[in-house]
């Protein structure tokens, strides 16, 4: 997270739409942190999207006369949105993914993974990492949780490099903040 896919999703998508392409995009409808009917960046770029519970109506809702599809956040429709990516490339459209190569334990994220050894063309963007600034390709999250999708931004996920990251939630943070209140609480009882 936060190292511009969707931003360089979007920058790509308007290209197309400059070249009098014809495009349509397409977003999980789960992503729902900033806007039901647009990709948006954490820099709050936008474009308009068509929202889809699955990967299959993403083939449902797809106009054959379309050249370029975009898919935002392709790691929430899972390996469902392999042959429906297959399906579009097989039929010569132009097909532009972003999504989280890797989950919150540094685990591949399927269907990334897949995608990526299927693709023409793979542009992987980096953040900065938020401890030591170097470049991030980890997503940690500061929230614990179970569920390998949980949807959220800053507050719940940060930048981390591989040095910085922790598989999981940082738990001993979370002890050594609390610790000491424990303590002190202890020892005025």
């Amino acid at each position: 997270m936060f190292s511009g896919k969707s931003e360089e999703l979007i920058r790509r998508l308007r290209r197309a739409k400059i070249a009098r392409k014809r495009v349509q995009v397409f977003k999980p409808v789960i992503d729902d942190r900033y806007s039901d009917d647009e990709i948006v960046s954490h820099a709050d770029q936008r474009l308009k999207a068509e929202s889809v519970s699955t990967a299959a109506e993403i083939l449902e809702r797809f106009d054959w006369r379309t050249q370029v599809v975009g898919v935002d956040e392709a790691h929430f429709f899972g390996e469902d949105l392999l042959p429906v990516l297959q399906r579009l490339a097989d039929a010569g459209k132009q097909v532009l993914v972003a999504g989280l190569d890797t989950d919150y334990m540094g685990r591949p994220f399927k269907p990334m993974d897949q995608l990526l050894c299927l693709a023409e063309s793979i542009t992987k963007t980096l953040a900065i990492c938020v401890r030591c600034g170097n470049p991030a390709k980890h997503t940690q999250r500061l929230l614990e949780s179970d569920e390998l999708i949980l949807v959220g931004a800053a507050g719940m996920y940060e930048a981390r490099c591989r040095r910085c990251f922790e598989p999981g939630i940082p738990k001993q943070e979370y002890l050594e903040f609390a610790k000491p209140k424990l303590q002190n609480k202890e020892t005025q009882a």
